[in-house]
């Protein structure tokens, strides 16, 4: 078959090519605390979204920074014992979707939320000086800043801790199975969440984004969600003079870095034809994780719909109610 990376078989022995910073533990330690030293203000309102089986509601909280961080949360309608619940996030510059697409979690007794990433296609908020989102350029967001603390996705991570933190607080949810799922960003989402909140029981990220900077621009592939690498390069180190040091600040938002502190039971969809994320670059985080992880391989798909594939998701999450 054609490829567009290493064949599986090393595929399956990579192990990543973007440094990690010395100081890679202490700067999550740090940031972890700042982010539970965060009064969160949690508030729940009702959505104009009702079906007779669930409860749905507008889900706001304060994150690090000051942001304002909305969900949209859904639990089962008059559930009297803990149930387990479903963390889900969304891709690159999205939001948190429909309602509709949420709705086979309650229905199997299950809470769900979704976040809304913030500065991106829903309602919460990003404190970049401007009020509403700021959509692109996230990844480079604070590159230039001498403080790596200032990386956006360093909130954003935060952010999908926090929210699970919040989701096993609430008494309705049995805070020992609770799960997260994404697709690309939102898979690289539920392998931040799962490192940073090492309760969460299993998480199915697919096609992770957000990994491996550094071989994804040797691929010459910083073309599609990874542009604004190669914008950066041209508009603020045009002869690479920074090169180093620029990779190994992406490295504290490297999700291949975070990968070994999952706990949790692991599913992950692959494309061997992703030419948005990289195979080699997926493979650099799954061969970091010390917990069970079943692949799910589709030899000739991309970046795109992986046929079936949702519907492992849910019988796979669907194992918490039994954990």
């Amino acid at each position: 078959m054609p490829l567009v990376d290493m064949p599986l078989s090393q595929l399956k022995q990579y192990e990543g090519r973007n440094p990690k910073p010395d100081d890679f533990d202490t700067y999550w330690s740090q940031a972890l605390e700042e982010m539970r030293a965060v009064d969160p203000q949690v508030e729940l309102v009702p959505a104009d979204f009702e079906v007779p089986f669930a409860e749905c509601f507008s889900l706001y909280f304060t994150g690090v920074n000051g942001a304002r961080i909305h969900a949209k949360y859904a639990r089962p309608k008059g559930a009297a014992q803990p149930h387990p619940a479903v963390l889900q996030f969304h891709g690159y510059t999205g939001d948190s979707g429909d309602w509709m697409d949420k709705m086979v979690y309650p229905a199997m007794g299950f809470s769900i939320a979704s976040l809304d990433v913030r500065g991106q296609g829903g309602l919460s908020e990003d404190k970049g000086g401007v009020v509403g989102n700021t959509h692109h350029g996230h990844i480079i967001r604070g590159l230039s800043d001498k403080d790596p603390h200032k990386l956006l996705f360093r909130d954003v991570f935060l952010d999908t801790a926090q929210l699970a933190a919040i989701v096993m607080g609430f008494p309705e949810v049995d805070a020992d199975r609770v799960g997260a799922t994404g697709w690309s960003q939102g898979g690289a989402l539920t392998i931040a969440c799962a490192a940073l909140e090492p309760r969460i029981k299993r998480a199915a990220p697919v096609y992770p984004f957000l990994s491996d900077y550094k071989r994804v621009w040797e691929m010459d592939l910083s073309v599609h969600a990874y542009e604004e690498l190669r914008t950066y390069f041209r508009k603020f180190d045009p002869q690479h003079q920074r090169e180093d040091e620029i990779f190994t600040k992406l490295g504290y938002i490297d999700i291949q870095n975070l990968a070994s502190r999952i706990e949790a039971d692991v599913m992950v969809g692959v494309g061997l034809m992703d030419t948005i994320c990289p195979p080699s670059t997926q493979f650099a985080a799954i061969n970091k994780m010390k917990s069970s992880v079943k692949l799910e391989i589709y030899p000739d798909f991309g970046h795109e719909g992986l046929p079936g594939l949702n519907d492992k998701i849910v019988q796979f999450m669907k194992g918490l109610q039994e954990e």
